[in-house]
């Protein structure tokens, strides 16, 4: 085996790499090749693709950064948060710039590989083990994508007592709803889970409920 994949391998056995049926390709990538945007390559794309990612969607998705001067990894889905899937809102600032690019227009269960530039990743200051100006890579597969609670046409839908605020039974509710219209109703510990995150990540306050200020789709959130 060529020492790049056995390094790839290695350096992913934890958070299931090779079975998650990545590339063991090399990341290697020049900040002036990119021109400040980012590269996609499409590692694998369902044969039917019924709904495509858009701005404002709720996305599910594992994804794996690296570093591309020397494809060492900062960071996986899988081994992060007891290894559960990452939830977020496509386009808003839930997540850096070059992801919410990146995976714009994906199908569930496509998988990419984005070489993004650092103007659109951590930037001159690099966050933890990302150093200043570092050219990036992520490894991303889209587990699901929905239709978002964060417009404020979906805010007055889901708050059904009108107190102009959002408590975690109304946002099940809206999610189920969106679910079953779809055609993929899940289990109550799924919908726990989703509301958990999206509790944690809203609830500024922490007072159990989403105000509409908090509800406020420009929000950062990296990583």
């Amino acid at each position: 085996m060529q020492s790049g994949m056995m390094w790839r391998l290695l350096s992913c056995t934890v958070c299931l790499f090779v079975s998650a049926g990545f590339s063991l390709r090399p990341v290697w990538a020049a900040e002036e090749e990119l021109d400040g945007e980012v590269k996609t390559e499409v590692l694998f794309k369902p044969e039917q693709c019924s709904q495509r990612s858009k701005r404002g969607d709720l996305i599910n998705a594992h994804y794996d950064g690296y570093l591309a001067k020397d494809g060492s990894q900062f960071y996986c889905s899988r081994t992060d948060r007891d290894g559960q899937p990452q939830w977020f809102v496509l386009g808003v600032g839930q997540v850096i710039k070059g992801l919410d690019d990146g995976i714009m227009g994906m199908c569930p269960g496509e998988k990419r590989k984005l070489t993004i530039p650092s103007t659109l990743a951590f930037g001159e200051k690099g966050k933890g083990p990302v150093p200043p100006n570092a050219t990036v890579v992520f490894e991303v597969e889209v587990l699901s994508v929905s239709k978002g609670p964060r417009t404020m046409e979906a805010f007055g839908r889901m708050d059904l007592d009108k107190d102009k605020s959002l408590s975690k039974a109304e946002v099940k509710e809206y999610l189920k709803l969106e679910y079953e219209k779809g055609g993929k109703p899940r289990d109550d510990p799924f919908y726990e889970k989703l509301i958990d995150d999206i509790f944690y990540k809203n609830d500024d306050d922490r007072d159990g409920v989403i105000s509409a200020k908090e509800y406020n789709i420009y929000q950062h959130d990296e990583l």
